[in-house]
């Protein structure tokens, strides 16, 4: 899974990467920081079965710490997109092409208006309309898909005809490598018609969900911008990635006992100085007891979990011993579209056990079939010929 962290230059994409996984990406406060993508990996959070099941789990591709597992995801910070991005301005080809293979889109927002849409500061007396930027992002996304649409769309219908094929099929092999399939391109067509605008804003929501990360919340202009957003915007979430930022590093150092999206933290060092104990008490109090916490976990959880509808299973070799051939106690979480089947989570874990697929077997010691429907938390054996 590829979730990529999108915005205007100089809006904190690269801080909310760095807060979100410790990565080693430049930030620095000038537009076009970012040239070539960063990639690094983070995680969402969800409750491991080892809790409920009294036993202690032995994760290969995740960690589990007290009971929650943090299962990883790939994430991309592209370079700052600006106004006529689908035109070549900026950096916007190589933006948009970045970005081709996500399966959903973070937009990272300036909340306090600080920066405009092309990342330029502005002073606190004439801020910038923060709103205004997430136009620009979500209207070039549209304007880059409807050129590709334009450019294919003839051609794709001429065929279509001539083989007697489906139109939304070939279009949505042309568009495969955008991360838009058939079934995308077939809900747009019930909305609106193939060749408009509104197709390839309808295609954009279907393909490329976006959740909108209020940033620098501990600013009091930007927790007075999202209050007014909030009520057009319900995918937007408080955040403040320089504020997790320093919160997870305190924790790398030991100053903190901390754990990403969580609402407070504890002090564990005694050497800390005044300084550096007044910054904490600011984030505790500025954002943590007023948001809940700084919003970049539940960002990237409410993306996966919310927005993109997947769910964490573990399938194991042995229900009895809740273990893989080597006696690893619930050894891995796969991250699967809710409404995956047996069947298909077999061939997620090797096409050899769809191939040779006879059934599976959950916690009750009770068979499922092929059809059966995936829930969240499963733990399922899953039976195949040798």
């Amino acid at each position: 899974m590829l979730l990529g962290i999108v915005g205007v230059p100089s809006s904190g994409k690269s801080t909310f990467l760095k807060a979100a996984t410790l990565a080693d990406v430049q930030i620095a406060s000038y537009p076009f920081t970012t040239i070539e993508p960063n990639q690094a990996v983070g995680y969402v959070k969800t409750e491991c079965p080892c809790k409920k099941l009294g036993v202690t789990c032995n994760p290969n591709n995740s960690n589990c710490t007290d009971g929650t597992r943090w299962i990883p995801v790939r994430l991309l910070d592209v370079a700052g997109l600006v106004p006529g991005a689908h035109e070549g301005k900026g950096l916007g080809n190589q933006f948009l092409d970045d970005l081709r293979q996500a399966d959903g889109l973070i937009h990272v927002l300036d909340a306090s208006g600080l920066t405009d849409s092309e990342g330029k500061q502005c002073q606190p007396e004439d801020p910038w309309d923060p709103e205004k930027n997430i136009e620009v992002l979500e209207t070039e996304i549209d304007e880059w898909l409807f050129g590709i649409i334009q450019k294919n769309i003839e051609k794709v219908e001429t065929l279509a005809r001539m083989k007697k094929i489906p139109v939304e099929r070939l279009l949505g092999e042309k568009l495969s490598g955008l991360g838009i399939n058939e079934d995308d391109i077939k809900r747009a067509c019930r909305k609106a018609d193939m060749k408009s605008r509104e197709f390839a804003t309808i295609l954009r929501k279907e393909s490329k969900p976006i959740i909108i990360a209020a940033n620098k919340i501990d600013k009091e202009i930007a927790q007075a911008n999202y209050g007014s957003m909030k009520r057009e915007y319900d995918d937007m979430i408080p955040v403040s990635a320089d504020l997790e930022l320093a919160l997870r590093e305190a924790a790398e150092h030991g100053m903190i006992k901390y754990s990403p999206g969580d609402p407070d933290f504890e002090l564990v060092s005694d050497k800390l100085n005044d300084k550096q104990k007044a910054a904490l008490d600011f984030i505790r109090e500025n954002v943590l007891k007023r948001q809940g916490s700084t919003g970049v976990q539940q960002a990237l959880d409410s993306m996966v979990f919310d927005k993109l509808k997947y769910i964490p299973v573990y399938p194991v070799a042995s229900i009895s011993k809740l273990s893989d051939t080597k006696g690893n106690v619930l050894p891995d979480v796969h991250l699967v579209k809710k409404g995956t089947t047996m069947k298909e989570l077999a061939a997620k874990v090797h096409s050899t056990m769809a191939d040779k697929f006879i059934g599976g077997i959950d916690l009750d010691k009770k068979k499922v079939g092929a059809d059966y429907e995936i829930k969240a938390g499963d733990v399922l054996e899953i039976i195949f010929s040798k």
